[in-house]
């Protein structure tokens, strides 16, 4: 008899799990598996929804980019296209349709009060993401950093000749030669190989002598200064990771402190290391401030270094691939429709509210219905220019006409923690929201939790009183609030003053001034919209950061995420006003306001208000952090000590530590494996050490 699989919550941890659970030809008669998803919608954190009132146009919870190492992610989405073979003809018909390569990184870099953009263009690597991960091990990441030190050298040489000691070239080649003459497992290397290696280090820091270029003053020329910093960045990290034994220790060895205090701690200078651009745009990229205060900078120096070398030498293809659709398109719409396919049945509009133990296991899982769909299954997707997509509201035509228009009347968000639809609803009919409870034995064999950690602590209290590792979790992983915002334009990104890469790619930018301090030109997706002709923008910008806020107000105060959104949208405001010109030139003296694409024409800062924003506050959309020390409590999907229940998610031991859509795939995998076996391995879920 097939066993019962109850998988809470439809984010991509969520869907992976489901996945690898129906992968095999017999999965039917091992199980029957359900998602209980709250709303209208899948994705979690990377859900999108397209607005039919603005052109059908994509709206994202913020800027989502996927990364070329991301082994995990681009196989499980490789995988749905092949099977789900949508018509050579349809939109996005294939995952390198979906997903197209993109090789421009900016990094804002701040100097003398200036901002100035520091352009890279990353070279093409072999073979394609989702086929291979490597290499993966500390030794191999340090490597491959090291044979791009000639590289760097070769860039200081061009904007600084004249400048460097005559044997830095024959200092850099000794050192890239003893590194490639070692064994590549890096328990083999002895205490003569390790002593070597750092004398050969040593020799090209003296001879390169970064500090005595730097002085006490500002490096004013771009190229000087930026190879110096990755120069020194690079020595520093390796310098690092010699005395600290990472190569045989792994990187979890250094996670007890924060990155830049460890970077400092091993000689890295102030200027061209600790406080340097790409330093500050991984802090960035992580989100990585306590309470979303830029004053609080915090991510573990292991997982902060594996993340930079995984990214920058670890990928297949492009460093980076950008979506050609919303998120919740090229990637939760495709899988939606696939696990459907298979027999994975969706109940939509089921809210969590208690998760209930018993006896060591979970006893009983108790939901909110939280809307009614008369004579059937509710059928979420919606088609834009023929490709499959969820809107941003839900069907409404669809759900019982009462309490539809209850729902519209009120702009209900059935995804909000704090929503006042119960409240709503009690007022309406006299009645509360239907629940219904799921029961172990009749409805459910076994768990898959794939609710972020925070939502799953306010939903599941009880399973903390009974799980200590749980409890220690839930005290240790810190969260934080994003927000985001989207601004449609009719100039291109060239005409707005940027300097488009050579390749013509659109910069994805980081470490720019917060709180939006990440920047993306997004305009590939404007072909997937469907404006009117006379309307159609010219591009689209997106724009993320972090939000500050501490803590999570009451559940009865219904008016937080309303006040959270305003301050998503005056900090958009002040973006554009204020700070916007360091990145377009051509909106110095002032921001023209009749740049962003307004339907209704108003004057100003005004038309803004036509624009997107978002502040992620919700238990379910906030940013797991990796402060320092936390991966040690970070657990992995059956680490609970409860029988049948099975975490996935990005906030579980999975060996990459951090919040992405690669960690939470790997979460997913990893509840799958524990139920069934399959995936057998996982690349990348360890430093193979």
């Amino acid at each position: 008899m097939a066993q019962n699989i109850a998988i809470l919550g439809g984010g991509a941890g969520a869907l992976a799990a489901a996945y690898y659970l129906s992968a095999k030809p017999d999965w039917r008669e091992r199980y029957a598996i359900t998602v209980y998803q709250q709303g209208w919608r899948l994705g979690g954190k990377g859900a999108s929804g397209r607005n039919a009132q603005l052109g059908q146009r994509i709206e994202e919870h913020g800027l989502h980019i996927w990364f070329g190492c991301y082994a995990n992610a681009f196989a499980l989405i490789r995988a749905v296209y092949a099977e789900l073979e949508r018509p050579a003809d349809a939109p996005l018909a294939r995952w390198d349709q979906a997903f197209r390569p993109h090789d421009y990184v900016a990094l804002a870099e701040a100097v003398d009060g200036d901002w100035r953009p520091w352009h890279l263009v990353l070279p093409h690597r072999p073979g394609e993401p989702g086929t291979a991960l490597d290499p993966v091990t500390p030794w191999q990441l340090a490597l491959a950093a090291i044979e791009w030190l000639p590289r760097w050298h070769s860039e200081l040489r061009a904007a600084a000749p004249g400048q460097m000691a005559p044997d830095v070239d024959a200092s850099i080649d000794a050192l890239v030669a003893q590194a490639r003459a070692l064994p590549a497992d890096a328990r083999m290397h002895d205490d003569t190989d390790r002593r070597r290696l750092r004398q050969a280090l040593e020799r090209v820091e003296q001879r390169v002598q970064p500090c005595a270029l730097a002085g006490a003053r500002v490096i004013e020329d771009d190229g000087t200064r930026r190879a110096l910093i990755a120069l020194n960045v690079t020595t520093t990290v390796l310098r690092g990771m010699l005395a600290d034994r990472v190569f045989t220790r792994g990187f979890d060895a250094v996670n007890g402190e924060d990155f830049r205090a460890w970077l400092a701690r091993h000689g890295g200078d102030q200027e061209l290391s600790v406080n340097a651009a790409p330093v500050l745009g991984m802090y960035s990229l992580l989100f990585a401030f306590e309470d979303g205060d830029p004053a609080r900078p915090s991510v573990e120096a292991g997982t902060a270094l594996r993340a930079m070398l995984r990214l920058g030498f670890a990928y297949r293809g492009s460093v980076m691939y950008r979506m050609q659709a919303g998120m919740g398109d090229a990637v939760f719409a495709p899988m939606y429709e696939l696990l459907a396919r298979r027999g994975v049945r969706f109940a939509f509009f089921h809210r969590v509210e208690e998760i209930v133990p018993e006896g060591g296991a979970v006893g009983a899982i108790r939901m909110s219905v939280q809307a009614t769909v008369p004579g059937g299954g509710y059928r979420p997707l919606v088609d834009v220019k023929g490709l499959p997509c969820w809107p941003n509201r839900p069907d409404y035509g669809q759900l019982d006409p009462d309490q539809a228009a209850l729902l519209r009347a009120h702009d209900v968000d059935l995804e909000s923690w704090w929503s006042d639809w119960p409240a709503l609803f009690r007022e309406a009919t006299g009645k509360d929201l239907p629940q219904t409870t799921l029961v172990r034995g009749r409805d459910f064999d076994h768990v898959i939790s794939g609710l972020p950690v925070d939502a799953l602590a306010l939903a599941a209290p009880a399973l903390l009183d009974v799980s200590v590792p749980l409890r220690a979790t839930v005290a240790t992983l810190r969260t934080i609030a994003t927000q985001a915002c989207q601004v449609w334009l009719d100039h291109d990104t060239h005409a707005l003053g940027w300097t488009v890469a050579p390749n013509g790619q659109e910069p994805i930018l980081t470490a720019f001034e917060k709180p939006y301090d990440t920047w993306a030109g997004m305009t590939q997706v404007l072909a997937t919209e469907a404006w009117p002709p006379n309307a159609a923008p010219a591009s689209v910008q997106y724009f993320c950061g972090p939000m500050p806020q501490a803590g999570l107000p009451s559940r009865s105060d219904t008016g937080f995420p309303a006040r959270a959104a305003a301050r998503a949208h005056d900090d958009g405001v002040a973006l554009l006003r204020d700070r916007i010109q360091a990145l377009w030139p051509a909106a110095v003296g002032g921001f023209p306001w009749h740049w962003l694409v307004d339907p209704q024409d108003a004057e100003g800062p005004a038309r803004f208000d036509r624009q997107y924003w978002r502040a992620n506050v919700d238990p379910a959309e906030r940013y797991i952090l990796s402060v320092p020390g936390s991966t040690a409590r970070r657990l992995a999907t059956d680490g609970t000590g409860i029988a049948n229940l099975y975490l996935a998610g990005d906030w579980l031991k999975t060996g990459m530590d951090c919040g992405c859509v690669e960690a939470a795939v790997m979460g997913g995998m990893q509840a799958a494996r524990a139920i069934s076996g399959f995936p057998e391995t996982i690349p990348g879920d360890s430093d193979g050490v």
